[in-house]
């Protein structure tokens, strides 16, 4: 299966991505017709030399005076611009998230007011519009994001000087769940727009997923580096489909925990960010009756989550188990229809393939299954079983 890698080493801003996409193989006329059509800019794009490394760099000249647009404004202009149905999905989402972290950046519930600056301009639609369709047009199965350079130092803005990155790129790396890191560059180098970008397209990875490099493809950064201001992307097949997840193992006994506690300990853990969690009775000195907590964590969850369990246990110490990564197949979630007692149901379910495509697994959703049987009277699992039927009639 391929799968499109961005590894923001120098940062990534809109106009960067377009041109890694562009790089990478998408048609360079018809994503520059599409924005010249939907916007009024003209656009160029010409091979550059940065530091040595061969990127494309977009150039979006925009008329010399714009207004400042309100979000309701954007929505109308990319609506208006009668783009295909995909490109229209993806750049209306870009500008939401953007839309929702300038809110809740500066207390601004309401959307129908808020007012763009440094992103609300006719060069930004053109970034979002033809990131949008380029990587639409490279047709891939999953896209990821490496650890972006966010830069360091401070930026001048509408709203003053700002520390990097700025408050809404930081509201976007977080509702992304985007991995990101400084640097000694004094400069912004990750933009709202390049956040938004890759938080609408990416699933955050810490290192690259193994597979087989098909084609690499770098767009030009406008300013000039200690390094080369480039944005890389990769385009691979992956290997196994079994993507890296760096995790951790935190492990304690516990021997004088009640049951209700344990069990209420098992809850707060996974809804303060555990990927997994088993307590397994053991055995301790003097035949006296234990369990062992074990949980599964990411790292940056692991003191948080190590606390909670000292709290609520009394443990005195937590053990922590390093773990290189594990590996996941790609996985998609897809909603089926199915009858029952008469009466047609959607429930969702978890398809599973490896690189090749081929079915891995098929599970039914737990918690649809949960409510069809609770209003049609038959049985989860068999409830469960025919939702995978009908699944496996799908996408086998």
């Amino acid at each position: 299966m391929k799968a499109l890698v961005f590894n923001p080493f120098s940062g990534a801003a809109g106009d960067m991505i377009l041109g890694c996409t562009l790089d990478l193989g998408a048609d360079r006329k018809e994503v520059k017709e599409l924005i010249e059509a939907s916007v009024p800019v003209s656009v160029d794009i010409i091979e550059v030399l940065k530091m040595g490394i061969k990127a494309l760099d977009v150039r979006i000249r925009v008329p010399e005076k714009e207004p400042v647009r309100t979000y309701p404004e954007l929505v109308d202009a990319i609506k208006a611009a009668k783009l295909p149905f995909r490109v229209e999905a993806s750049a209306l989402d870009i500008f939401l998230k953007m839309a929702e972290a300038e809110a809740s950046v500066h207390g601004q519930p309401d959307l129908e007011e808020l007012h763009f600056h440094e992103v609300g301009q006719s060069d930004a639609l053109a970034d979002v519009i033809g990131s949008s369709a380029a990587i639409h047009a490279l047709n891939c199965d999953s896209v990821y994001c490496t650890p972006i350079n966010v830069g360091s130092g401070t930026i001048e803005c509408a709203h003053g000087t700002l520390p990097v990155p700025a408050p809404a790129t930081l509201e976007l790396l977080r509702r992304g769940k985007l991995y990101f890191k400084g640097s000694g560059e004094k400069k912004e180098l990750l933009t709202p727009t390049g956040a938004a970008i890759l938080a609408h397209f990416a699933r955050p990875v810490e290192i690259f997923p193994q597979g087989r490099v098909i084609s690499i493809g770098y767009g030009a950064g406008d300013s000039d580096l200690a390094g080369p201001n480039v944005l890389q992307g990769v385009l691979s097949e992956l290997d196994s489909c079994l993507i890296p997840d760096i995790i951790e193992v935190l492990e304690t006994n516990a021997d004088d925990v009640s049951g209700e506690v344990l069990g209420n300990l098992f809850e707060e853990l996974l809804a303060m960010g555990a990927r997994d969690v088993v307590i397994v009775p053991a055995t301790m000195k003097k035949g006296r009756p234990a369990h062992i907590i074990k949980v599964i964590a990411k790292p940056e969850d692991t003191a948080k989550l190590a606390r909670k369990i000292i709290i609520e246990t009394g443990s005195l110490g937590i053990r922590v188990i390093p773990t290189r990564h594990r590996l996941m197949a790609a996985r998609k979630i897809e909603i089926v229809k199915l009858e029952v007692e008469g009466e047609v149901y959607e429930a969702a379910v978890k398809i599973a393939r490896d690189s090749e495509g081929i079915l891995l697994n098929i599970s039914a959703e737990f918690e649809d299954c949960k409510k069809i049987a609770k209003t049609s009277g038959v049985p989860v699992k068999e409830v469960m079983r025919r939702a995978e039927e009908a699944a496996r009639k799908l996408f086998s």
